[in-house]
């Protein structure tokens, strides 16, 4: 049966693996040549925040536009747009209209995440549904870590990179358009106040918030970071790639962890290893480039599967109807994250404290280990953790599912006042006269 159901979805996990290698490659390539361009650190981390502003508002807005003209013509669209955006930041180098193209890129990367999410959903059950998610999400940490290495092969301060990237999701197109997969419905889903969620569960919403701004920080800025202490372009996308490569293969194993035991454990031992590391790492030079290799990939290892912790913690304490609500909450607070993280430490990098690079995500990732041992000693461990287990997630990865939360609460409470009229309509017809 799984078999069956990979075969059925094999271009659809085709196109999405070769939208992943160009967002692996777009965001170091546009870093590195932000640096040649000497566009400075501080310019440098708020065009890259505006990836995150387009992704946050196409995981509001996107929903709504794929509802009208279908899946299938939306994901077609959007991958245009995407590479459009990509090859006029390659014929117009100036960091306004960087800026505006980035934030166009967001928008048309996190819908197209909300399709092929949509997608995968609709063909499995509840018996492969983890399994699916799973082979998914290895693709795209496989796709981030190949665009890093294609990366280091490209010159960043030519147009060749540029149109490979374009090129990849131009390619993207054929297997999915010529798909004949049913396009997947949506569902209304009960909405989740992030208030509420943050006094029912402030570990998730907290968690979400500073991971987020740390995947931006690294994701934007590293690999100026990794300019600045001696590496070369092709060091710099074997540095990104460690971290990834890190991330994707820790995720199943610790997440098997924390359906086992505490979460918030797992959690804090998690952040307390990626202190460790970024200690390291703040002190480590480009004339031991084996050593940071090595530690970033632990970095990747103990970080990138904290959000996901999270995620999987923040369910482990709410009702089944309120899931796809608060996760859709926790992509907006981890949205905020992203956005302040970039320009955040570029400032800092700006005013001459590159050294505390590493320093600062640091005592992020301090604060996620000290919250959850805290949050351990205030409250129980969840009854029934297990129902609620952990799922891999790419961190600013959306599904259609999630998103239905983001959907106006007008709109949900007319749908639904239409259903309790028709009940009343139904039950006036059957009663006696």
């Amino acid at each position: 049966m799984l078999k069956q159901q990979l075969r059925a979805i094999s271009s659809l996990l085709s196109s999405i693996t070769l939208i992943g290698i160009c967002v692996g490659m777009t965001s170091t390539l546009l870093s590195l040549r932000a640096a040649i361009e000497n566009f400075g650190t501080l310019t440098t981390g708020v065009i890259m925040s505006a990836y995150f502003i387009g992704f946050l508002f196409g995981t509001t807005r996107a929903p709504k536009d794929i509802r009208r003209v279908g899946y299938i013509r939306a994901f077609g669209g959007l991958a245009a747009l995407a590479a459009a955006t990509i090859l006029i930041q390659a014929i117009w180098v100036d960091p306004t209209v960087w800026f505006i193209m980035r934030f166009l890129t967001g928008f048309a990367i996190s819908a197209i995440f909300v399709i092929v999410e949509s997608w995968l959903n609709t063909m499995a059950d509840n018996k492969n549904r983890g399994t699916l998610l799973s082979v998914y999400l290895v693709l795209i940490y496989g796709g981030l870590v190949a665009g890093q290495l294609i990366l280091g092969v490209a010159d960043p301060s030519g147009f060749i990179a540029f149109a490979i990237a374009a090129l990849l999701i131009n390619l993207a197109l054929i297997p999915i358009l010529i798909s004949v997969t049913v396009e997947p419905t949506t569902h209304e889903a009960k909405k989740v106040p992030i208030l509420s969620l943050l006094r029912l569960v402030p570990l998730g919403i907290v968690n979400a918030f500073i991971m987020q701004a740390c995947y931006a920080m690294f994701y934007g800025i590293g690999p100026m970071y990794a300019i600045y202490i001696g590496l070369s372009v092709g060091e710099v996308s074997l540095f990104m790639a460690s971290f990834i490569l890190g991330g994707m293969l820790a995720q199943a194993p610790i997440g098997l962890l924390s359906d086992r035991f505490d979460r918030r454990v797992i959690m804090a031992v998690c952040a307390g290893l990626g202190s460790v590391m970024a200690l390291i790492l703040s002190q480590l030079g480009a004339s031991v480039v084996w050593l940071i290799y090595l530690c970033v990939c632990l970095f990747g290892a103990s970080v990138l599967p904290l959000y996901s912790l999270g995620m999987a913690h923040t369910n482990d304490y709410l009702e089944k109807d309120q899931m796809v609500g608060a996760t859709g909450a926790i992509i907006k607070v981890g949205g905020v994250g992203s956005i302040i993280g970039a320009p955040a430490v570029a400032a800092l990098m700006q005013f001459g404290a590159v050294n505390y690079f590493f320093l600062l995500i640091m005592m992020l990732t301090i604060i996620v280990c000290l919250y959850s041992l805290y949050r351990v000693t205030r409250r129980a461990k969840a009854d029934e953790q297990l129902t609620s287990s952990y799922a891999m997630l790419n961190p600013s990865q959306t599904s259609d599912e999630l998103l239905t939360s983001l959907v106006d609460e007008h709109e949900y409470q007319v749908a639904l006042a239409g259903q309790e009229s028709e009940t009343e309509d139904t039950k006036k017809e059957s009663s006696p006269v």
